[in-house]
């Protein structure tokens, strides 16, 4: 606090000092609430010949602006708690020598090192070409290995100028989760840059010495400020009252998984509030049946923000008439989909977005619903019979198959092994007429195909003997 107040003794400046104090303070609130989980930056500063030049007309150079305003940003991170910095530069080789590996890590990531980084600043001199894509791979193993937030910001006057594509470099460093976003400073260029610049990370442009202090103040308050999130899973009738079910985070850039959290309602009866990195954009999937889905979430950081998706969701209780511990399952699939939503044990309860779906219960036969509709807040009952036993015994070896009569139409069921060491069989058939046909398996002569005919009747059992 006491370098706090020095430097905004020491620079005279209100404005300056009330962004520090306010950074200071947010931040104090913010890790009173986190993990111990660093935050690292990685200031990337253009040394480059241009630099000399005035950050706008009448202005100071760019360089003198940029070294005093991270300077004096540096002594003031230095006091807050896992937050850890270093310090890269490109550009400080001669103009005419055209060195696109012309980048260094001036100060690594060490305890205590920020009057390291502030004097090295103090001795830069500009003077080199801009090689930015190469300087973004060099400052991926400038971090250290073990978890944290890492943060590059990039202050610079200009583009690449060694046909590298910074584009394709920051992707891949933010996909492989080496990085989050980078922020990029522009320092006195158009705002038209933000279209180059858009794909390596989040673009400001700071047209004078003031915008610079206050957008580093942004920068650095969002990477480390709490950005708090409601996911509201609406109802059929728009009102956020569905619950209870996980919702997975993904970092849209590589895929992997960044938060688990199971939705809950809060004492208020409203969805509770999570608190989320914002420095990526996220895929969202809430894990109803079937899942929901909304991609490329992008939060407003340091901000309450509200992610909204249609989740109605309905009960289908699946029973056994008069059995309640018969195991039997049933696929379920949307109504004109092939692909199995979920398998459903019957005597069970289980939730699906409000729709119509296509039922198959495993029985033998089939039993196949269509078009059964799940209402919003309603349980959708539905019951099949109880089966009944079918026991085989057979005298000798056999081969052959069960049919069930429906509608005058022998439809198959299952076939029979005819053998084994007990020479029995045991069938659980839904109630109705059936056919036995079969022949000794070692026979020749297809005269001796036999049909046998039953009746089975819910909760029965019934013995047959194939001769």
């Amino acid at each position: 606090m006491k370098s706090l107040l020095r430097t905004c003794g020491l620079y005279n400046s209100v404005v300056f000092c009330v962004l520090l104090f306010s950074i200071l303070g947010c931040f104090s609130r913010v890790n009173a609430q986190t993990t111990d989980k660093k935050t690292r930056f990685l200031f990337m500063l253009d040394c480059s010949g241009s630099m000399w030049d005035d950050i706008n007309r009448g202005g100071r150079q760019k360089i003198v602006v940029a070294k005093s305003i991270l300077s004096r940003l540096v002594d003031s991170l230095q006091h807050l708690p896992n937050v850890e910095m270093a310090l890269r530069v490109y550009g400080t080789s001669p103009k005419n020598k055209y060195d696109c590996k012309d980048t260094h890590l001036e100060v690594g990531f060490y305890d205590h090192n920020s009057e390291d980084i502030i004097d090295k600043v103090s001795r830069l001199e500009p003077s080199g070409t801009t090689p930015i894509a190469f300087s973004l791979t060099q400052g991926a193993d400038d971090f250290p290995i073990t978890p944290g937030k890492n943060i590059i910001i990039l202050l610079t006057d200009g583009v690449e100028e060694c046909k590298g594509d910074p584009c394709a470099v920051s992707q891949s460093l933010q996909a492989r989760g080496v990085i989050l976003r980078p922020f990029i400073i522009g320092l006195g260029m158009s705002t038209d840059y933000s279209k180059y610049f858009g794909c390596v990370g989040t673009y400001f442009n700071a047209a004078n010495e003031n915008d610079l202090k206050n957008i580093l103040s942004t920068v650095v308050t969002q990477a480390l400020n709490n950005t708090t999130v409601q996911v509201y899973l609406n109802d059929i009738n728009g009102k956020p009252t569905e619950s209870d079910v996980d919702m997975t985070f993904y970092d849209a850039r590589n895929k992997i998984v960044a938060y688990n959290i199971y939705h809950t309602m809060n004492a208020a009866g409203m969805p509770d509030t999570l608190k989320i990195d914002p420095l990526a954009h996220y895929n969202l999937v809430v894990q109803t049946t079937p899942p929901v889905y909304q991609n490329d979430i992008e939060l407003k950081p340091a901000k309450h923000n509200i992610i909204a998706l249609d989740a109605p969701q309905g009960k289908l209780q699946l029973k056994v008439k008069n059995n309640g511990s018969y195991v039997l399952k049933c696929l379920i699939k949307k109504t004109g989909q092939k692909d199995v939503v979920y398998v459903q044990d019957f005597n069970s309860i289980h939730k699906y977005i409000v729709g119509t779906y296509d039922l198959e219960a495993l029985t033998l036969p089939r039993t196949r619903l269509s078009k059964i509709n799940i209402d919003q807040s309603q349980t959708t009952d539905i019951e099949v019979p109880q089966p009944g036993k079918l026991e085989l015994s057979y005298v000798r070896d056999v081969v052959g198959s069960i049919y069930v009569m429906r509608n005058n139409k022998q439809e198959w069921v299952i076939d029979v092994t005819g053998a084994g060491a007990e020479r029995k069989e045991l069938f659980n058939l839904q109630p109705g007429n059936y056919k036995i046909i079969y022949r000794p398996k070692n026979s020749h002569n297809t005269i001796e195909t036999k049909v046998l005919e039953t009746k089975i009747e819910s909760g029965t059992f019934t013995n047959m003997s194939l001769q």
